[in-house]
């Protein structure tokens, strides 16, 4: 038989494990955090004016939500592995088009890199539940926060310094990152997952999975939870620096709060020692609770600015601790056998948080001062607290008498 007398390394390519998707994650993560504020600037100056960048930001985020669902029907046509190295070449097409069109099709070019990144997304949550075991998911989830931590702290500051000096640089540097995200990629020998069985019958419709989504109760309170936590993040990113300027804290306060909090991104490991000691539920509801009674103290920031901002810089700790564990009760919840339909529905918590936080916050600053904002969101941490007490007590931790994961 030929086979023996292949290379024992090739024979027997070893399965990726949890560095490896964190390494994918943090290269993801370099890729977005070097634009990240830079797309606003270049938003703002394409369009001209911050009513009208808000409809764009708006349309771009419907149109991400739709393309997020349209992922999973579109692998039933398209091998994951050529469906992922898709979103990396949408990584490539945005930022090209940012150097080289003009500066009206800047909408255009965001479209494509929020695109990119959805479609990524989906295709690498669909390969962390085939190939990472769910007692491993959430040391997984725990490194892929602490490998991010560096591009996340770094890329913000970075790309609008690098946008000073010459305004094509920072798209430059991102096109570098996606290159390197792909061959990373190509590296790791994913294919397209797992198989679970053979498809019969002809691809659904794609928002067909929608409802077997509704009808499972740990699904729905797990991208909940996601939901609520990315509004959280929209909340303290955009609104604390208006707030700042309006507060007379200083235009550059917001921005090095935002410097700051990613910092404690390395604090990840820690978090997860803490959090397989006590178990998912303890840790999910301690986060939502902590950081939503934070924001309800940042209420009275039209009292005292200072505390306010103290309160909301201490609330992203917890936010950045929900990042390690918030996603476990849905990725330990979902079936084989729909991975990828149900990775879609998780990816579109970025969307869903990008709609509803400027549509409520629009709604709430129609009748309150700008400290509604977050007494509004601070409600909704804790309207989270209460729906992560129906989940498992036991959820995440090694069931009795099974051996211990390395």
């Amino acid at each position: 038989m030929a086979h023996k007398y292949l290379p024992t390394l090739l024979r027997h390519v070893p399965l990726p494990g949890v560095r490896a998707f964190a390494t994918l994650y943090a290269l993801d993560s370099a890729v977005r955090a070097m634009l990240v504020s830079v797309w606003p600037i270049a938003m703002y100056r394409a369009i001209g004016s911050a009513q009208g960048m808000s409809l764009a930001y708006f349309a771009i985020g419907c149109l991400s939500l739709a393309i997020g669902l349209m992922v999973p029907w579109a692998a039933r046509f398209i091998p994951r592995r050529w469906l992922y190295s898709a979103g990396c070449a949408l990584h490539l097409a945005g930022p090209g088009l940012a150097i080289f069109g003009p500066e009206a099709t800047i909408p255009l070019a965001l479209l494509l890199s929020t695109a990119a990144t959805v479609t990524v997304f989906v295709c690498l949550n669909a390969y962390v539940m085939d190939y990472i075991q769910r007692a491993d998911l959430s040391r997984g989830e725990n490194l892929k926060v602490f490998y991010s931590a560096l591009p996340w702290t770094v890329g913000p500051m970075a790309g609008i310094w690098l946008h000073g000096i010459w305004a094509p640089l920072p798209y430059l540097i991102t096109i570098g990152f996606s290159v390197m995200l792909t061959a990373v990629f190509w590296r790791l020998r994913l294919g397209n997952g797992k198989q679970i069985a053979r498809a019969r019958g002809p691809a659904p419709n794609p928002l067909a999975y929608l409802g077997r989504f509704m009808r499972q109760p740990r699904l729905v309170a797990g991208w909940l939870f996601a939901v609520i936590r990315s509004c959280g993040w929209w909340v303290y990113v955009v609104y604390l620096p208006v707030f700042c300027i309006e507060t007379g804290l200083g235009e550059q306060t917001g921005g090095i709060a935002l410097s700051l909090t990613n910092l404690m991104m390395f604090a990840a490991p820690l978090m997860l020692r803490w959090v397989t000691a006590r178990g998912v539920r303890i840790a999910v509801r301690s986060g939502f609770a902590a950081s939503g009674g934070l924001f309800l103290l940042a209420t009275f920031g039209v009292l005292a600015p200072p505390v306010a901002l103290v309160a909301l810089f201490a609330a992203t700790f917890f936010l950045i601790f929900l990042d390690c564990c918030g996603g476990l009760p849905f990725l330990m919840a979902v079936k084989p056998s729909e991975r990828s339909e149900m990775a879609a529905v998780y990816s579109s918590f970025r969307d869903v948080s990008g709609i509803l936080t400027p549509g409520l916050s629009w709604a709430v600053l129609a009748v309150t001062p700008l400290a509604g904002v977050f007494a509004a969101c601070g409600l909704a941490l804790i309207g989270a607290f209460a729906i992560a007490g129906r989940l498992h007590p036991r959820l995440g931790q090694p069931r009795r008498g099974s051996p211990a994961t390395a």
